[in-house]
């Protein structure tokens, strides 16, 4: 009886192990999930219509664990590419949350970005407010836009994107 004990104990450990095994391997195959922040100096929003005034030309992205990584990509190459690959943003609008600095405390509003576009120094959404104003104006905001999955794969549209701006990443 003891023997079929230690032989079952040592099937269910061979079984639990290759389970994690295989477990781990399916989590790093999983993609990378990225948020992104946009910064400008004025911003305005009235008909729908979100206007981040002289935005940088910066949008920063960063992942959490456990990749936790960080960088910089230029704006108009992430408006150039809302609408490439499968799992793109064009196809399922991001929810976004804007942050307004005030006096006291900042003005927040949860909005769905869509058609975004350039006019002059301008990024100019089209937006469907969710939570918040339908009207603002305001000065130095951040817009924290939700995530995309992005694959780790070098052929992907993400491993091309990544190539182009690797210099300006950090991973810790």
């Amino acid at each position: 009886m003891k023997r079929r004990e230690m032989l079952a104990g040592i099937g269910a450990s061979v079984l639990l192990a290759g389970g994690l095994a295989a477990q781990e391997n399916d989590d790093k195959k999983k993609a990378v999930e990225y948020l992104f922040v946009q910064k400008s100096e004025t911003v305005s929003l009235k008909d729908d219509v979100l206007t981040l005034g002289k935005v940088d030309p910066s949008t920063l992205f960063f992942s959490d664990r456990p990749d936790r990584i960080v960088g910089q990509a230029p704006t108009a190459k992430v408006i150039d590419h809302w609408g490439v690959g499968n799992d793109n943003f064009e196809a399922d609008p991001p929810n976004a949350t804007l942050s307004i600095a005030g006096e006291k405390e900042p003005t927040l509003l949860v909005v769905v970005l869509m058609a975004p576009r350039f006019e002059g120094e301008n990024l100019v959404y089209d937006v469907k407010v969710l939570e918040g104003d339908k009207t603002i104006e305001g000065e130095e905001c951040s817009l924290f836009i939700d995530i995309i999955g992005m694959p780790r794969t070098p052929f992907s549209y993400a491993g091309a994107a990544r190539r182009g701006v690797r210099r300006s990443i950090y991973r810790y």
